[in-house]
């Protein structure tokens, strides 16, 4: 099956067969405009991470420990923990959707920008090696 090209992707790139080097890597990784990248991605993954464990865990205490509390009727047969583990969900969703929005933002166009640039400074392989 035939598959359209990626965008940011070369035909004669890593795509088809032709890795980077090891010095490459190393190269782009000690590059500011990555170590910015990597510093934005962490800035938004990191406090999200642990903003997410520690609701969790909120839960999961008062499940364990305020048995009446969990037990308090919202509405009709709804309490709270059934309230509660329900939001757990929305804000797994919430999570996701704000971090794809945030990616597609902030984090792929300077990684597209990035890789447009590593790749195209990389020697395209010979005809031998594609075949």
């Amino acid at each position: 099956m035939d598959h359209p090209p990626q965008p940011g992707i070369r035909p004669d790139g890593p795509a088809a067969g032709h890795a980077p080097t090891a010095g490459a890597v190393a190269q782009l990784e000690r590059s500011p405009e990555f170590r910015a990248l990597r510093s934005t991605f962490h800035g938004f993954a990191f406090p999200v991470t642990v903003a997410f464990l520690v609701w969790y865990l909120l839960y999961v205490l008062l499940s364990c420990y305020a048995h009446d509390f969990m037990a308090t009727a919202v509405f009709g047969h709804v309490n709270t923990a059934l309230l509660l583990g329900l939001l757990q969900f929305a804000s797994t969703f919430a999570i996701a959707a704000r971090y794809a929005s945030f990616a597609a933002r902030r984090l792929d166009p300077r990684a597209a920008e990035l890789r447009e640039r590593h790749t195209s400074a990389m020697p395209a392989p010979s005809r031998e090696a594609v075949e």
